[in-house]
């Protein structure tokens, strides 16, 4: 009996590796190598690549049992700045990048604000966040989007002695930063910072312990507001990130151009969570469940499935990971 335990518990465990493996096999055996080709790999990779990014802001950010509704409004902000300084301004990537940072970090701290000081609970305060995302982006950016050729909104054209002339071209730094091999790069480069920072860190650490029981956490001394104030932080620099990302992308800061990857980055972090038993979020798992959501959108649009069933394909898929995730949880 406890050997059939422990057999049901390794497969609920590994069930997102499994799933994954079945997956390119079956897609394999249909398509043949039209599915495992280079090529096919790649889309499947760039595809994964934002979401995984988008997925690792909500890793940390719920680590320390935190949850942010905002973050993509806030990425598709993000974007908007990225663009505008490329565009309108004209200021080289390097220092587009910095300051695309800055402004999510600086937008954060109202997230922070709201949570730990007026203490409105996080989805509550993330949700009325979202809309203020979207209406200051929309005024910033004049209500449209931002592109090379458009004409400027009129706040920039009266900076420049009323020259609403359209923005100039993109730099080619701009362009390449959401383009192959640099996307793979940058992916895997925040992938192994968050991995390193939540496991191989005390800030790490102290995110877990508070997310297993805030009120230990601080009885043991563990200043909670400040640690939950680092994970907003280091969210909001990945939220910036995956919001270049888009925008590099698209060559352009499209209008709630980012809003599409809140449900499908939430998925992969709670596929993730299963993912080895670890029963918490954790880098590794979120991009396995990355993995596996690309996968299935690509092998299902393959096999020719319509593009509206796709959503409910991975909500099946959320719901048999949250299955996994809390169906051998110990019970209080």
């Amino acid at each position: 009996m406890q050997n059939k335990k422990s057999a049901g518990k390794i497969l609920l465990d590994w069930a997102a590796v499994i799933v994954l493996v079945l997956c390119v096999v079956i897609f394999t055996l249909i398509r043949g190598t039209a599915f495992f080709s280079t090529a096919n790999l790649v889309n499947i990779l760039r595809a994964m690549s934002i979401v995984t990014i988008f997925g690792l802001a909500a890793t940390v950010s719920m680590a320390p049992d935190g949850f942010d509704m905002s973050a993509c409004t806030l990425a598709t902000f993000c974007a908007y700045v990225f663009a505008s300084m490329n565009l309108w301004v004209g200021l080289p990537v390097w220092l587009t990048v910095i300051i695309t940072m800055l402004f999510a970090m600086v937008m954060y701290v109202l997230t922070l604000f709201l949570i730990l000081v007026c203490k409105i609970p996080d989805m509550l305060a993330t949700c009325a966040l979202q809309f203020v995302h979207q209406g200051l982006g929309l005024a910033y950016t004049g209500g449209s989007s931002v592109s090379a050729g458009l004409t400027t909104p009129a706040w920039i054209a009266a900076l420049r002695g009323g020259n609403d002339a359209p923005a100039a071209g993109w730099t080619d730094g701009a362009i390449n930063i959401g383009k192959a091999p640099w996307i793979y790069i940058i992916m895997i480069l925040c992938v192994l910072f968050c991995y390193i920072f939540l496991e191989r860190t005390k800030h790490g650490r102290y995110l877990y312990a508070m997310g297993g029981n805030k009120t230990a956490a601080k009885l043991s001394g563990i200043d909670v507001k400040k640690y939950r104030a680092i994970a907003g932080i280091v969210a909001a620099i990945f939220i910036a990130v995956g919001g270049i990302l888009v925008c590099s992308r698209n060559s352009a800061a499209q209008i709630n151009g980012s809003d599409s990857y809140l449900m499908t980055s939430l998925a992969a972090v709670f596929i993730g969570r299963s993912v080895g038993g670890r029963e918490k979020v954790n880098a590794i798992g979120t991009t396995v469940g990355a993995l596996l959501i690309a996968t299935l959108e690509n092998g299902l649009t393959m096999c020719g499935v319509v593009y509206y069933v796709l959503p409910a394909v991975k909500g099946a898929v959320l719901c048999l990971a949250l299955a996994a995730a809390y169906a051998t949880s110990k019970e209080d």
